[in-house]
């Protein structure tokens, strides 16, 4: 089956976080699954936090698949997770947020030390302070990509539309490719009936980089940011053809999600894929 560029790579399989806050050995199970599946080019890394790999028993079945480790110390810890991982997993990519308080010139430092120790991708979580600037000005020259929190467990962390579309923009204009994090449970921008949270579509995400390719301007990226026809949607990225597919994607690397299944039961619905890569035939997950 030929898997779309569209969603190729695009999902990070973040079972074990909140919302799904799956147990890890759960979580490497279905993983090691969904890498035998017709959807495999459709999964990135299991994203793991630094402290499962205390137990590297309970990541057995991911076998030599990648995984993408975040480090809530920052640059601090990620010295113990070079250590951890040696010979025993693939890294794929370190996760790292900015620490509170830290100065952008000694992150720029610590980044600096973290890229000359390792080949893998370093995905810098931006913080949504006034040294956003700075930090996103820091990435490319030091070979990084940008992360951004799209939502969470409280309202106030998803960022209003505004706020993500600037982000958008910086790192469109800088070529800096990015991953999301949390929050984008749909395809498309919703207000969760449970919660009453207003959630970002990874859809809307991805036309408002390609928006961003051709020079649109911020009012732009929020209306696209902002959009929640679901049929209009699904139009304009079916639209796009494949070229600016392609392109907008080497910007909008994934998001992470505790679903694998679910954003690809959207996209069919909406179809923008094939049915079998949400429900491949003879699966069991």
């Amino acid at each position: 089956m030929t898997v779309p560029a569209l969603v190729r790579g695009l999902l990070d399989d973040a079972a074990v976080f909140p919302p799904g806050l799956l147990p890890l050995p759960q979580a490497a199970r279905a993983h090691a699954r969904h890498r035998a599946a017709a959807r495999a080019e459709i999964v990135g890394p299991l994203v793991v936090p630094a402290s499962a790999l205390a137990t590297p028993q309970d990541l057995e079945p991911v076998g030599d698949a990648p995984l993408s480790v975040t480090v809530p110390e920052g640059p601090a810890g990620v010295p113990g997770v070079l250590d951890a991982v040696s010979g025993r997993f693939s890294l794929r990519a370190l996760e790292i947020p900015a620490p509170e308080g830290m100065a952008v010139d000694v992150l720029r430092a610590e980044l600096e030390r973290v890229r000359a120790t390792t080949g893998a991708e370093v995905f810098v979580e931006v913080p949504r302070d006034g040294r956003r600037p700075g930090v996103l000005a820091s990435l490319a020259p030091l070979g990084c990509r940008a992360k951004f929190r799209t939502g969470g467990v409280r309202a106030e962390l998803y960022p209003p539309v505004p706020e993500l579309a600037a982000a958008i923009e910086a790192v469109v204009r800088a070529g800096i490719p990015f991953k999301a994090t949390a929050g984008l449970h749909h395809a498309v921008r919703n207000t969760d009936p449970e919660t009453g949270f207003d959630q970002h579509g990874f859809l809307n995400i991805l036309l408002a980089v390609d928006s961003a390719l051709r020079g649109g301007t911020a009012a732009d990226l929020e209306r696209v940011l902002a959009d929640r026809d679901a049929a209009g949607i699904a139009a304009r990225i079916t639209g796009l053809g494949e070229p600016r597919v392609r392109a907008a994607r080497e910007r909008f690397a994934s998001f992470g999600t505790c679903s694998i299944t679910d954003p690809l039961v959207e996209l069919a619905e909406l179809g923008l894929t094939p049915d079998d890569l949400a429900h491949p035939r003879g699966a069991t997950a």
